[in-house]
């Protein structure tokens, strides 16, 4: 996959922009490319997987079972399935058919450093064995674990990060040429659009896409494909309040068909959520969609917006709220307005209250 332009300059794991880094022997940065090379050359004995990309995740554990040609005899151990001294005996015992021992965990706990480094010395003791953690907890306990998968160990770990546009369609058009769909790079980069950037959605996609069993263009993608600019609203939203750079989705939230008067309406409706779910929380304790808003919201988002609601000040609020309204009076005055670049210095500012 490619690197980022000015990824070569890039020195520390919190700056690099791209999509998947592992460590060396040096403890340098390695991209998606290099990695892959060193696949090609063999398969690490233990392997850690994390980050914010679900479908690299599962695409490098199908890369292992292709590999090693493993079906029956691997054996998957996901979150509460989770046992070590299953998973002990498993890699200790010699495989039953003359084929190699797979283990796969996936979890979103720690494991002991005891346990962890049991594993990787007992898949690095046979040529058969293969040891692959794919973590899907918070980062920095994965980064504790990172000091078990060091090549001192017999083991690498790997990070990944949201891909870009460019890295997506790279990755999709790998994914197309597997399936024999015939799509271009132009309606790729727009289902990638239409779909917030979600490879593993994408890959859902051209799946059906393919039972056209014709060429693919973007009204295909325009009159098939289920936009998930909601979706899309709701992530901007939360980041923005996260404080987190929101410059890239403005822009593909403009792409995808939002207006600027828009996204101001939606940013006002989640900063009045987010003050009722700071009003009922000091109240009741604990939050309450339905109790708030009216409606039940999935258990996840309520989270969150209850997080967010703790996390700013009334005064924070008020004041974000009469910049809103201020923004859209000034948004809506007549003349020759930048309302795109109106737009981001509304949000630039915004965060400034936070």
């Amino acid at each position: 996959m490619p690197i980022h332009k000015n990824s070569d300059h890039y020195t520390t794991i919190a700056k690099v922009p791209c999509s998947i880094i592992t460590q060396t022997t040096q403890s340098d940065i390695m991209y998606k490319r290099e990695f892959d090379q060193r696949l090609q050359g063999g398969l690490p004995k233990a392997l850690l997987l994390y980050g914010a990309n679900d479908y690299l995740i599962d695409y490098y554990i199908d890369l292992y079972r292709e590999r090693l040609d493993a079906g029956e005899e691997l054996l998957s151990l996901y979150f509460d399935e989770w046992n070590f001294a299953q998973a002990k005996a498993y890699l200790s015992q010699s495989s039953l058919f003359g084929g190699v021992n797979l283990l796969i965990i996936k979890h979103e706990k720690k494991i002991p450093k005891k346990e962890l480094d049991m594993l990787i010395a007992l898949a690095n003791k046979s040529s058969d064995n293969y040891f692959l953690f794919a973590f899907s907890g918070e980062d920095r306990i994965a980064k504790e674990m990172q000091r078990s998968f060091t090549e001192k160990m017999g083991g690498i770990w790997v990070r990944f990060f949201e891909p870009n546009i460019r890295e997506g369609v790279e990755i999709l058009q790998q994914k197309a040429q597997k399936i024999h769909l015939d799509i271009d790079h132009f309606a790729l980069q727009h289902l990638m659009l239409t779909l917030n950037n979600n490879l593993a959605l994408c890959s859902n996609e051209l799946d059906k896409l393919a039972i056209l069993n014709t060429k693919v263009t973007s009204k295909d993608i325009d009159r098939l494909v289920y936009s998930t600019a909601p979706l899309a609203m709701e992530q901007f939203l939360t980041d923005l309040f996260e404080r987190k750079p929101v410059n890239e989705m403005i822009g593909t939230l403009l792409e995808l068909g939002e207006s600027e008067e828009s996204l101001l309406r939606s940013t006002q409706r989640f900063v009045n959520e987010i003050f009722l779910f700071n009003a009922y929380i000091k109240l009741h304790g604990t939050p309450d969609s339905a109790a708030i808003l009216g409606y039940k919201l999935p258990r996840q988002i309520e989270e969150k917006k209850a997080q967010l609601a703790m996390r700013v000040k009334p005064a924070a609020l008020l004041s974000i709220t009469e910049h809103l309204l201020k923004s859209e009076l000034e948004m809506k005055r007549p003349g020759g307005i930048n309302k795109e670049t109106l737009l981001y210095g509304v949000f630039i500012k915004m965060q400034q209250y936070l």
